[in-house]
């Protein structure tokens, strides 16, 4: 079977969008059916709290495993071999920072958001303001980010390619995460999620057994297959074709490990996910499940990445519509043909809605809890009200998420995805961390390290090769940049930490803070008194 490139599409677009529509209406039917029971606050924001610690671990990877992660990292070892797969590895560990460090104490602290959290022991306004901006603004870019890529995936497979019609398919994706939200909640969203990470996985599984049946089960000899088609030959094996050119690009790779390690724990709705479980013991056990899952995951794609070199060849790929990321549908089409094609890019679909859906809502519960019912009307609002702030609040987030992914439409989209995850850990790791275990962590302290990290990590990436001075910036035509790495992980990080100790030692302390440390210290560890943390802030 030859895969044409002249083609504008790949595959059968009518194959393609049958597979689609299933997979929207199965979808449908899930959100509705589970919105159904949402009645409070709680049903909106955590799904009632009712999900066990199997069912959140799924949707836990279901979260994390987005399209960036199946498509982009499958795309990278097919291309880079060895290093393609050092990014996988590096989020891959992250998420024992969150089991070690984020999961029980957060579920023991907080009650809808990281803003309760952080406000717990602070002055409230100041605290949940700086909490609120960072979730909105890494929702905000990963939400563009995904949002586009879900457009440039589905009009490749349906044939589009006039601006107009991406932009009419972007606005249908985010017209669905858009009702996904406001019919389903949490507990919609949750269910999404379980059944696209179920899919995801499966999928990838049925991929991977059929790559290697291929072989005779025999990974070196796929490998060496690999190795065989390959321009780079045996180099494509071992460590050095993306990152190992220059010293500034081995930076650059710790740079983006840091953010990668420290960013799944830092991401909010991640973070928000483990408000969905009755106790601090479901929370470990979804990270848990999550770890086995997202690891199993990675291994597959290690195979579906090595199986599109041999099979496809990287020269096909990067010259294919969509470049690298084109590796896994690309080798659907190889194997099965048009259905495959169209089951591994509904898949891929399936994956970006839900993620969106999750990003929307986590969005619209940091703005509708922190910002509205703790800043504007200082704790005093009807839970009914707040919900209904959340809706409007996640239709808003909506449309600027269409519109910026319109905007977004033939750009290099993937910075944005490493902005979000470099932002969430310079703003949002440092303050957490301090909070849960320094005593003299204070007010002050937060925000300047959230403030700083946040700011800082924009600058530093706006005046980078990210974005310009290159042929894969953004805006290739221009230069001004004088930052030389694409990640600021390596600099941003670092200084949020140190902002956030200066802050503590030379800001004032907060008034009480040695008892509520205490406090807070004793629910992180047993749980005792979580849900009063939001109405016993400190003004």
């Amino acid at each position: 079977m030859t895969i044409s490139l002249a083609q504008s599409s790949v595959g059968s677009p009518a194959v393609n969008i049958t597979i689609f529509g299933a997979f929207v209406l199965l979808t449908l039917v899930v959100v509705f059916r589970a919105g159904r029971g949402n009645r409070t606050a709680s049903d909106y924001y955590t799904a009632g709290r009712g999900f066990t610690g199997a069912q959140n671990g799924v949707a836990l990877a279901g979260d994390y495993l987005s399209a960036a992660a199946f498509l982009g990292i499958a795309g990278a070892v097919a291309v880079f071999g060895y290093d393609g797969l050092l990014y996988a590895i590096g989020s891959f560990v992250g998420w024992l920072v969150a089991l070690l460090l984020i999961a029980e104490w957060l579920r023991n602290t907080g009650r809808y958001t990281m803003g309760d959290v952080l406000s717990f022991r602070m002055r409230r306004r100041p605290v949940r303001a700086a909490s609120a901006t960072s979730t909105l603004l890494v929702s905000v870019l990963y939400l563009i980010a995904q949002i586009a890529g879900a457009g440039g995936l589905v009009a490749l497979l349906l044939g589009i390619t006039s601006p107009g019609g991406q932009a009419a398919v972007i606005a249908a994706v985010g017209g669905l995460m858009i009702v996904y939200v406001l019919v389903g909640g949490m507990k919609g969203t949750t269910w999404v999620q379980i059944f696209k990470a179920n899919l995801l996985i499966v999928t990838g599984l049925i991929v991977s057994a059929w790559v290697m049946g291929r072989f005779g089960f025999n990974f070196s000899s796929l490998l060496g297959q690999a190795a065989d088609t390959s321009p780079q030959g045996d180099k494509l094996l071992g460590p050095g074709l993306q990152y190992g050119r220059t010293e500034l690009s081995k930076i650059d790779f710790i740079s983006l490990s840091l953010a990668a390690i420290l960013g799944p724990a830092s991401l909010p709705h991640i973070l928000m996910r483990f408000y969905t479980v009755p106790n601090a013991k479901q929370a470990r056990q979804s990270v848990v499940w999550a770890i086995w899952l997202i690891g199993g995951f990675f291994l597959m794609v290690l195979i579906i990445g090595t199986a599109a070199t041999a099979l496809v060849g990287p020269e096909v790929i990067m010259k294919s519509p969509g470049a690298s990321n084109s590796a896994a549908p690309l080798l659907a089409y190889r194997l099965g043909g048009e259905l495959l094609l169209g089951i591994v890019a509904a898949v891929a679909f399936a994956t970006i809605l839900a993620v969106v859906a999750g990003l929307t809502i986590t969005a619209s519960a940091s703005f509708a809890h922190d910002v509205y019912a703790n800043i504007i009307k200082n704790g005093d609002v009807a839970p009914a009200r707040e919900v209904k702030v959340a809706r409007m609040t996640a239709l808003a987030v909506g449309l600027l998420g269409i519109l910026g992914g319109i905007v977004a439409i033939g750009q290099n989209v993937a910075v944005l995805v490493a902005l979000a995850f470099a932002v969430g850990a310079s703003a949002n790791m440092p303050s957490l961390v301090y909070s849960l275990f320094w005593k003299r962590f204070n007010t002050t302290g937060a925000l300047w390290s959230m403030y700083g990290g946040m700011s800082v990590a924009v600058v530093l990436v706006i005046f980078s090769p990210a974005v310009s001075g290159a042929k894969t910036s953004m805006l290739p035509n221009a230069d001004f940049a004088f930052f030389p790495l694409v990640n600021p992980g390596i600099v941003s990080i670092p200084l949020s930490f140190l902002l956030g100790a200066l802050g503590s030692v030379y800001g004032r302390r907060d008034p009480d803070g040695a008892r509520r440390y205490a406090e807070m210290e004793v629910r992180a560890l047993t749980g005792a008194g979580a849900e009063r943390a939001r109405s016993e802030s400190v003004v």
